[in-house]
């Protein structure tokens, strides 16, 4: 058996071997020990093995996995006191408020996006506020284009009527 470390376990998820290629994780773990259970050619020293023998996977029980006084000796304490606590259940309240946080999480990720989503609405009404007021400004100057236009024309012809006036009137008054 090679010296690499075995991985946990999960539905799915595959494993590369330079000799089988890609396979199941449990295939290649059962293939792995069976290359174990069969002797080996050459036995490794206790200072060079690595990897412990057997490595719990997440979906073995406690009870399903062997003792660590029967299986072999781990080759770091620190690994060991890693694998016990996996071992563990986690406590109800402690998985209840993982459960809380991971339902606030949610939440807040609904949340944000939602904010996202009005921020971006606003951002949109507020070009388009923008632009009315462009257009509506363009409106009233074409009325005040329009109005002075009108205004002048009734100067001029206030002129005209005026000076028509006064030239009657004249022409009138030079007949008496």
């Amino acid at each position: 058996m090679s010296t690499e470390p075995q991985f946990l376990s999960f539905k799915g998820l595959k494993q590369y071997s330079p000799d089988e290629g890609w396979g199941q994780v449990n295939a290649l773990l059962q293939s792995h020990a069976r290359a174990a259970a069969s002797p080996p050619e050459t036995a490794a020293s206790p200072s060079t093995q690595y990897a412990p023998e057997k490595v719990p996977t997440l979906t073995e029980t406690q009870e399903s996995v062997a003792s660590p006084a029967s299986a072999a000796p781990m080759f770091d304490p620190l690994i060991s006191e890693l694998f016990d606590q996996l071992r563990v259940a986690p406590s109800d309240e402690l998985t209840q408020t993982w459960r809380t946080i991971a339902a606030e999480v949610n939440l807040l990720t609904q949340r944000m996006a939602l904010q996202r989503e009005l921020q971006d609405r606003a951002r949109k009404l507020e070009l388009d506020l923008v632009d009315l007021r462009a257009s509506i400004m363009s409106h009233l100057q074409d009325v005040q284009h329009v109005a002075d236009q009108q205004l002048t024309s009734a100067r001029l012809r206030s002129e005209v009527s005026a000076l028509a006036q006064s030239k009657l009137a004249a022409k009138l008054n030079q007949r008496k």
